[in-house]
């Protein structure tokens, strides 16, 4: 990554413009034309170092359900339930952790019923039986920017 890179990462983050032509709104903030804001973000976006570029909604607002799951997965078993994990639109954030539940994500769904099934099915395929279920009772909203 280059300087440009960064200065584009740390504008997107948490003020990405919501207008008709958002990256020439962010190439007259950075000085830069919106052509190269488009090829830097599309670049990034190929070499995996952009993932998505979305909105985020607080899920209880829009009576939507999330949970966080955990489950144990032994290591040659990893990529294939991630990639069983991450066919669900509902999933926004898969982490491997050095624990016993080595591998942790989120989701959210309309409710409850439809993540249950969800699991039962990622279950079923990849043949890893315990997946715990942890919905949120209550939801903490941090905003969180990592200055690159």
């Amino acid at each position: 990554m280059n300087s440009t890179d960064r200065k584009i990462l740390n504008e997107i983050q948490s003020d990405f413009p919501i207008t008709s032509r958002p990256y020439q709104d962010l190439g007259r903030r950075l000085n830069l034309t919106e052509d190269e804001v488009m090829s830097a973000v599309r670049r990034m976006k190929e070499d995996g170092i952009i993932r998505r570029i979305g909105g985020n909604f607080h899920s209880s607002r829009l009576n939507f359900v999330s949970t966080l799951c955990a489950a144990k997965v032994p290591e040659e078993k990893v990529d294939r339930f991630v990639e069983a994990v991450n066919r669900h639109p509902g999933v926004t954030h898969n982490y491997l952790r050095n624990n016993p539940y080595n591998i942790w994500f989120t989701f959210i769904a309309e409710d409850m019923r439809f993540i249950e099934n969800a699991l039962k099915e990622i279950s079923e395929e990849t043949g890893i039986e315990e997946i715990l279920n942890l919905p949120a009772i209550k939801m903490f909203k941090i905003k969180v920017d990592f200055e690159v």
